[in-house]
């Protein structure tokens, strides 16, 4: 466990805790991009936190996944991947926000904020040049929170999720350089 204040710490998230993923992602994801699906959404949570695609993730050794657990309660999922490089910068030292997952209820609480200030303090303790990430072009109060955090627009992707509709496949990427 790593605690980042009082009521705030971060348990590993593993393997054996994708059924426990599962559930909190329905509740989490659901809500916010179900409408970005044909199927609900449904496909895409049974697929990207399944054991198995959990134990393919666990083989990356720089990567670092946790649930967020605020006052007893786990309310988030947070991935990032120490060296994960963002192409066509040039920054040598680099890491990616993969997942930064709140429920609902805890949403105006500044955890969000609170999480990505102790990714940024660990990323510059440990030399790094800079925190980039992906977000959904469609999740514009998602881009505003970044942006107020000092990230910028750099590129953007599209998705190729078999059930996603296609007005909603944008992704840009977004990059924050450290000092």
């Amino acid at each position: 466990m790593i605690s980042i204040n009082n009521e705030l710490y971060l348990q590993p998230v593993l393997i054996s805790d994708s059924r426990k993923l599962i559930v909190l992602m329905r509740e989490i994801y659901t809500p916010a991009y179900s409408h970005f699906w044909k199927d609900g959404g449904n496909w895409y949570i049974d697929s990207q936190y399944s054991e198995a695609f959990l134990e393919n993730e666990f083989l990356d050794p720089k990567a670092r996944s946790y649930f967020i657990v605020y006052k007893g309660e786990i309310i988030g999922n947070f991935r990032f991947i120490w060296g994960e490089k963002l192409s066509g910068v040039s920054e040598e030292k680099q890491v990616k926000l993969h997942r930064l997952y709140l429920h609902p209820k805890t949403h105006g609480n500044g955890i969000g904020k609170i999480m990505l200030s102790w990714l940024t303090e660990k990323a510059v303790q440990n030399n790094y040049q800079m925190i980039w990430l992906d977000a959904m072009n469609e999740k514009t109060q998602a881009f505003e929170f970044y942006k107020k955090l000092g990230f910028q627009y750099f590129s953007h992707t599209f998705l190729d999720f078999k059930y996603m509709l296609d007005e909603v496949r944008k992704m840009s990427q977004l990059v924050k350089k450290l000092d």
